[in-house]
């Protein structure tokens, strides 16, 4: 993943500006580290786990209709499709590490013992198990994530959430129906990187066989958001590739299946809480 150098960014929460420097990350996993001195995002929704860790500083947020603020050394867990935002929660700013961990992942990490994504209630957790699984996923941004790093960290999540939300596998899935919203899933994968042609719900039920209204509930359950959010997510990843590689929003915005720059920025910000153009900037810095 493109890196960006930003000197002095997690030493210090004072520095003037605010930035956004990528790390490494791995199919699946996008981690970053972030500097805010006020207002960072505009309530939002993303269809991954953002897992974090305050670094310094006061990290608020609005979450499930209360005030969260994350201190340093906290460890921070946000449902996928849950509304959030960020700021500063003082005068001083404050810097952070996130990964975006698709949901999929800790499906899979948990080794079949999970019926639905863990929830956790409390987004801000000091728990040692889960800070320790959180420091090891956003170590060393810099380096490669490492294909055997990878898993180990994300195994490591994976028991850490399940131990705080247990009551995820006690909720069994009926047989087959895994198997059929993964193909849905690996479908609108693929179609996310087509043209911006409609994905038809009839076609989603003959791929699956099962009716909408069920893949959209068993969707939810196992990805943490819609059908047709997750196809949106993937071309919001596309259009971001793009742009970081200096592709004009416009063409970028094309290229991803959106009609047109207007249409990606109000889809970017509903994602994000952030315009593609401040982002851009801002990993620019």
């Amino acid at each position: 993943m493109h890196e960006t150098a930003l000197p002095g960014l997690e030493r210090s929460c004072a520095t003037a500006g605010d930035a956004i420097r990528l790390g490494t990350g791995t199919p699946g996993v996008e981690r970053i580290a972030a500097r805010f001195a006020g207002r960072a995002y505009e309530p939002h929704r993303h269809d991954s786990y953002a897992i974090g860790l305050t670094l310094g500083g006061v990290q608020s947020f609005d979450y499930r209709g209360t005030r969260a603020d994350g201190l340093a050394g906290c460890a921070l867990v946000i449902h996928p499709d849950e509304r959030h935002d960020g700021r500063a929660g003082d005068a001083g700013g404050f810097v952070y590490r996130m990964a975006y961990v698709e949901p999929r992942l800790v499906l899979a990490a948990a080794g079949g013992r999970l019926g639905a994504l863990p929830f956790l209630r409390d987004p801000v957790s000091r728990d040692p198990r889960l800070v320790a699984a959180v420091r090891g996923l956003l170590d060393d941004l810099d380096a490669p994530l490492e294909p055997l790093a990878a898993d180990a960290a994300l195994a490591a999540l994976a028991d850490a959430l399940v131990a705080l939300d247990p009551s995820a596998a006690r909720r069994p899935t009926p047989p087959g129906i895994a198997a059929a919203v993964e193909r849905a899933r690996d479908h609108l994968a693929a179609r996310a990187r087509e043209a911006a042609a409609p994905v038809r719900s009839q076609a989603l039920e003959a791929l699956t066989g099962l009716d909408r209204y069920t893949l959209a509930r068993q969707f939810r359950r196992r990805y943490g958001t819609s059908p047709y959010r997750y196809l949106v997510l993937r071309r919001l990843g596309h259009a971001r590739t793009a742009i970081r590689a200096g592709t004009p929003l416009a063409e970028a915005a094309l290229d991803a299946g959106f009609a047109d720059q207007s249409h990606l920025t109000r889809q970017f910000k509903k994602a994000y809480g952030i315009t593609p153009e401040r982002w851009r900037r801002m990993i620019s810095a």
